[in-house]
């Protein structure tokens, strides 16, 4: 395995603190360690019938949702061509070697939605249970006893027990994917890195409503709060580790 970092592109370089960031973050050798012995999960974020199908809750009414038509396109292009099939490579690549695969999704507890967070209900953002809106995408949905938690505000650390069940399944590396790349997505990733977790963003495993945001959030991201790989990279990486294990 290779353990060289990439030399920073012009872009990079205009971070002054690029290079303080790239020496603190997880070794490719500790990493190693952490999939050898189980330690690693993946988290996907939100692949749910409120935010990730058309002509389901965001998109009911796609004039009246606040993205541009333009938008929308470009988001469930790489949605449903790239993100969807790429999040269920690696779900079956987790599954295969025994790690855990969790899921968030937004959901209240209540059906009118009163225990949602005041962003959820200031966007009008309401999965109540059972709804159409709260169902996972059938082809990236849980499988058999996979763990569950439902969120009603962008940080699934903050509105879920999901540091507590991660610490009690001894998980300490997250993989992490879903949408929005730039809000629900990039809180998590951030979220994990303050609570000590080595986080790997998968970036072909998460999109966002343009492409200036997308390069925008891996930009921030990128040896700062995560490693960022593609679903290739992280599939083979997982692969070679517990195969050798």
């Amino acid at each position: 395995m290779n353990d060289k970092v990439e030399p920073l592109t012009d872009f990079d370089a205009l971070d002054p603190l690029r290079e303080q960031y790239r020496g603190s973050l997880i070794s490719t050798r500790l990493l190693r360690q952490e999939l050898a012995q189980h330690h690693v999960a993946l988290l996907c974020i939100d692949l749910q019938y409120l935010d990730a199908a058309r002509g389901f809750g965001v998109f009911a009414d796609a004039a009246a949702s606040g993205v541009p038509l333009k938008a929308q396109e470009y988001y469930f292009q790489e949605l449903e061509n790239v993100v969807l099939p790429n999040v269920r490579r690696l779900q079956d690549a987790f599954r295969a070697h025994g790690l855990e695969v969790i899921h968030s999704r937004i959901q209240s507890m209540t059906r009118d939605g009163r225990d949602r967070s005041p962003g959820h209900k200031r966007l009008n953002l309401h999965a109540p249970p059972g709804s159409k809106e709260a169902e996972f995408v059938e082809s990236v949905a849980p499988v058999g006893d996979e763990i569950v938690l439902n969120k009603t505000a962008s940080g699934v650390f903050n509105s879920t027990n999901l540091h507590y069940v991660l610490r009690n399944l001894d998980i300490t590396s997250i993989f992490i994917v879903g949408v929005y790349s730039n809000e629900c997505v990039s809180t998590a990733v951030r979220d994990a890195c303050d609570l000590g977790f080595y986080v790997t963003m998968v970036e072909d495993g998460c999109t966002t409503v343009t492409p200036e945001l997308q390069e925008a959030t891996i930009t921030t991201i990128r040896d700062r709060y995560a490693r960022v790989m593609t679903t290739d990279q992280a599939i083979a990486e997982i692969t070679r580790v517990r195969e050798a294990s």
